[in-house]
C-alpha cells in the first residue's frame, strides 16, 4: 500500500516509490512483470490515470519497459562495459583487432549498417581537425547491434584528402579497422581525446536504438591524434545508456 508517511507526494508518485523499493528489495527481479494498471487501481484504489502516471514514472526513470499487450516489466541489465583506456591500446588495432574486443565479453557484436560517403566539413568538424568549414570529409556512419539489440551509432569524419583511396572509404576496413589502415597510411594515432555528456535521445536516435521510454543516451566525442598533434578522427557516438557501463581503469 501507499506509504503514509509520504506527506503532500502525489498518490502516483507515493505508488512509484513503493514500486521502486519493491524493485530494489527483489520482490521484483529483471524480467518480471509489474502489476498493471487495473491491479494498482484495486491495490491502492486509485482511478486508471493515477495508476498510468505511476508506471510512467518507473518507465522515465528506466526501470522498466512497456512491452506492447503484455505489460511493464523491470528491465533487463547486463551492461556492456566499454573500456575505455583499453580498447584503444595499439596492441590491439594494431594485430588486427577490433576496438570491440576489449568491450564484448564474448558476445555477438555485428554492425548492420554501414555507410560510407563524402561531405563538405562542417565548422565544428573542420575545426577540430585543422580544415577549412566546407572542406571534403570521408564520413563513416555505423551502427552496433549487440545480441540483437542496437546499443550504438558512430560516426566518423577524417580528412578526404588524407584517406582517399584507401580502405577507410571502403565499408570493410580490414583488420584492426580505421585506425590500422591510418597507421599503414603513416598517420597513426597515439593519443585520444574523449569527451563524455548525457541527455535524452532525439526521436531519431530514440528510433535508430530502439530505446525504451526514458533511456537516456551518452554521447562520445573521440578525436585521435598523431604523434605530431595532428587529428586525423573525429567520432561521434551515440550510445544506449541503459546498455553500457563507462570504465576507466588507470594508474594514479
Amino acid at each position: 500500500m501507499v506509504n503514509r508517511g509520504a506527506g503532500s507526494r502525489p498518490k502516483y508518485q507515493r505508488i512509484a516509490d513503493d514500486l521502486k523499493q519493491a524493485i530494489r528489495e527483489g520482490r521484483y527481479g529483471s524480467g518480471d512483470r509489474l502489476p498493471g494498471e487495473n491491479d494498482l487501481m484495486a491495490t491502492y484504489e486509485v482511478a486508471r490515470m493515477t495508476a498510468r502516471q505511476a508506471l510512467g514514472v518507473l518507465q522515465n526513470e528506466g526501470l522498466v519497459e512497456a512491452r506492447k499487450g503484455a505489460g511493464v516489466f523491470v528491465r533487463s541489465f547486463r551492461p556492456l562495459r566499454r573500456r575505455g583506456i583499453q580498447r584503444l591500446a595499439e596492441e590491439a588495432w594494431g594485430n588486427g583487432r577490433s576496438l570491440w574486443s576489449a568491450d564484448d565479453d564474448g558476445r555477438s557484436v555485428t554492425v548492420d549498417r554501414v555507410s560510407v560517403d563524402e561531405q563538405p566539413a562542417s565548422a565544428r568538424v573542420a575545426a577540430v581537425l585543422g580544415l577549412a568549414e566546407g572542406d571534403a570529409v570521408c564520413v563513416r556512419s555505423r551502427r552496433y547491434v549487440l545480441d540483437g539489440k542496437p546499443v550504438l551509432l558512430a560516426v566518423s569524419y577524417l580528412p578526404a584528402a588524407l584517406v582517399s583511396g584507401s580502405a577507410i572509404t571502403r565499408q570493410d576496413t580490414g583488420p584492426g579497422g580505421i585506425y590500422a589502415r591510418l597507421a599503414d597510411l603513416g598517420h597513426k594515432p597515439v593519443h585520444f581525446r574523449e569527451e563524455i555528456r548525457s541527455r535524452m535521445p532525439s526521436a531519431g536516435e530514440a528510433d535508430c536504438l530502439e530505446l525504451s521510454m526514458g533511456t537516456p543516451v551518452f554521447l562520445v566525442a573521440r578525436t585521435a591524434f598523431t604523434a605530431d598533434g595532428r587529428a586525423v578522427e573525429v567520432n561521434e557516438m551515440t550510445l544506449d545508456s541503459a546498455s553500457y557501463v563507462l570504465e576507466y581503469d588507470f594508474d594514479g
